[in-house]
């Protein structure tokens, strides 16, 4: 093994940065919150409530700008029948950051909730919180694992480094600050990564664009120069028109309900500002992209017989998915691929120390806590917190090395995300009357209508076959190995969403009037979801019960207040009157 010393120092020079920046902000932001009457625990999963617009944008747009962000888009730019009619994810993503700062930002932000999970166990209990957070640790963890698996492949391209040693070391370096510092950390040092692969990209585009083997990209865009090279601008099939919408809804509704997003929108400083934060963001989306555009289209313009990369393209090597580290290395000199190389390190680390601090967050407040130890004290909070930070980072990170189908595990989670996550919180934000029972049935029907269509990438046959599906053929140019897959045209993922979100409110109106009818006996509710529903234990309401059977007429709403019950954990002291008319479950609501 050749080891590049250039590019070893400038990855060490890059690390130690990112490391400086996480432990002075940690420093730096100590006592931030504290002083100010939040809890330590707190303050380490939303910071102390004060991220301002330029920290805040940074570090808002980083949620989704990683590694699988930039690499993804190059790839699906240079892919041959592909190109940038399927790069969805820029667009998807920058209006997902859009609807959520229009409809989902405002009243998650005044309500003063800590973490996505909460109103889910504030209105449907912690039982169905904790089923909740399956998908959403799910989520988290493999977006983590994939990503590191592409900053260890993108080392060992350019540098040659042992690809095991690159994922480690990136792991532990944003384990170690994630702990130190909490949120604070991963924004500030989201500031510098953001800045890095900015910068680092392009600088890296001219080099690239400039040399000899590229043909004009501006002819390429609709016409073919190169053999098994078509256009790379692309085109939409009308056969494939109703799995493109689906993905791209996937992208777009999809992209909202996640913890990384909302503990941004959960940090700032008020409703308005997590509303900016995220239309800022959004257009960073936009802006970060264009340089991976470039590139894939940079890919798709070469004739690798003129290169060191040899004849053989990157696509009969089915290398396609790493065609961003192989235009830096390969069309520019190597003092330049190595700013790009810091660039795809600092995507990466700026997605896993989110996500590894998103899991954490979940765990130590809604299942710990809330679940199971309403009585531990902060200071114990913060010590799960602590040990789930290093062992999440740690779960990510081997999965990034012992598994070969961490994307195919990553597109599968990230699509219950959407199926099963999104209209759960349509229902609990908007959809008045929606209890328990519906949200079970969403659930599973969510589930099961979902992975009955099968995932292709980790080679799940599906047990539901949806109307236009084919067989279609993918050969493995390396082993010569031939694969016959299940391809599902109909829009199945955005169609178990809707099967969700249905069954979810059908559910939850049947049983409210199975009960409140008397035809269900108040004794057959034991998830307290109906008749208790407006308990202690999920409403900071007060019950006047005078006969077995309890209508939501007989709801007598009083001012809320701060308590050691579990709702008290919901609401913050500043608040309460904060914007007061935008909750659906707000007294003023419940008189109208």
């Amino acid at each position: 093994m050749n080891i590049h010393v250039e590019g070893l120092v400038a990855i060490v020079i890059f690390y130690l940065l990112i490391l400086v920046v996480g432990i002075w902000a940690a420093w730096k932001n100590k006592n931030s919150g504290v002083l100010e009457g939040a809890d330590r625990s707190e303050t380490i999963m939303v910071g102390g409530r004060d991220i301002g617009l330029f920290v805040g944008a940074f570090t808002m747009t980083a949620t989704w700008v990683g590694g699988g962000y930039i690499n993804g888009t190059a790839e699906n730019v240079y892919l041959p029948g592909y190109g940038l009619a399927w790069a969805q994810a820029p667009f998807g993503y920058a209006l997902s950051l859009v609807l959520g700062g229009l409809f989902f930002a405002k009243p998650m932000r005044s309500r003063g909730y800590v973490t996505m999970l909460d109103p889910f166990q504030q209105l449907y209990g912690k039982r169905m919180g904790g089923l909740l957070f399956i998908p959403a640790l799910m989520g988290e963890m493999f977006w983590s694992a994939a990503i590191l698996s592409a900053l260890g492949a993108t080392l060992s391209v350019i540098i040659d480094i042992d690809i095991n040693i690159s994922v480690i070391i990136s792991a532990l370096i944003a384990i170690f600050y994630t702990l130190v510092g909490g949120l604070y950390s991963v924004a500030y040092t989201d500031v510098v990564q953001l800045f890095c692969i900015f910068l680092g990209l392009w600088v890296s585009v001219p080099f690239a664009l400039s040399n000899p083997a590229v043909s004009d990209i501006g002819v390429t865009a609709v016409k073919q120069l190169h053999a098994n090279q078509t256009a790379w601008l692309g085109k939409i099939e009308s056969s494939d028109k109703w799995m493109w919408a689906d993905n791209f809804c996937l992208l777009m509704l999809g992209g909202i309900p996640w913890q990384v997003y909302f503990q941004r929108v959960l940090s700032a400083s008020s409703a308005t500002y997590a509303q900016v934060l995220s239309f800022l963001a959004a257009f960073g989306c936009i802006i970060m992209a264009i340089p991976s555009v470039l590139i894939g289209a940079i890919g798709a313009s070469t004739d690798w017989n003129q290169t060191t990369y040899g004849p053989i393209p990157p696509m009969q090597r089915d290398q396609s998915d790493m065609i961003l580290p192989i235009v830096l290395q390969h069309l520019c000199p190597a003092y330049i691929s190595f700013f790009g190389l810091g660039a795809v390190s600092a995507a990466v680390m700026s997605s896993a120390d989110s996500s590894i601090l998103s899991a954490s967050s979940m765990f130590a407040r809604n299942i710990y806590q809330l679940a199971f130890r309403q009585s531990a004290s902060d200071r114990e909070i913060v010590w799960v917190m602590r040990i789930t930070i290093f062992v999440f980072g740690a779960l990510a990170t081997s999965m990034a090395l012992l598994t070969g189908t961490v994307y195919g595990l990553w597109y599968l989670s990230s699509d219950l995300v959407y199926v099963i996550i999104f209209p759960q919180l349509l229902c609990v934000l908007f959809i008045r009357g929606t209890n328990t029972y519906g949200s079970v049935a969403g659930y599973i029907f969510g589930l099961i209508l979902r992975v009955g269509g099968g995932e292709p990438y980790l080679r799940l046959p599906p047990f539901i076959y949806y109307p236009g599906w084919t067989i279609e053929e993918k050969v493995h140019h390396v082993t010569k190995e031939v694969e016959y897959l299940v391809l599902q045209r109909f829009p199945f993922k955005t169609a178990s969403m809707l099967a969700s979100l249905l069954s979810n409110m059908a559910f939850s109106y049947l049983f409210k009037y199975l009960f409140e009818s008397g035809t269900l006996s108040a004794k057959y509710d034991f998830w307290d979801a109906v008749v208790a529903k407006h308990s202690a234990e999920i409403m900071d309401k007060t019950t006047l019960v005078n006969k077995n059977i309890i209508g939501l007429n007989e709801m007598a709403p009083v001012k809320p207040r701060l308590s050691v019950t579990l709702a008290a954990t919901f609401t913050r002291k500043e608040t309460l009157t904060e914007e007061e008319d935008s909750s659906p479950e707000s007294p003023s609501h419940e008189n109208q």
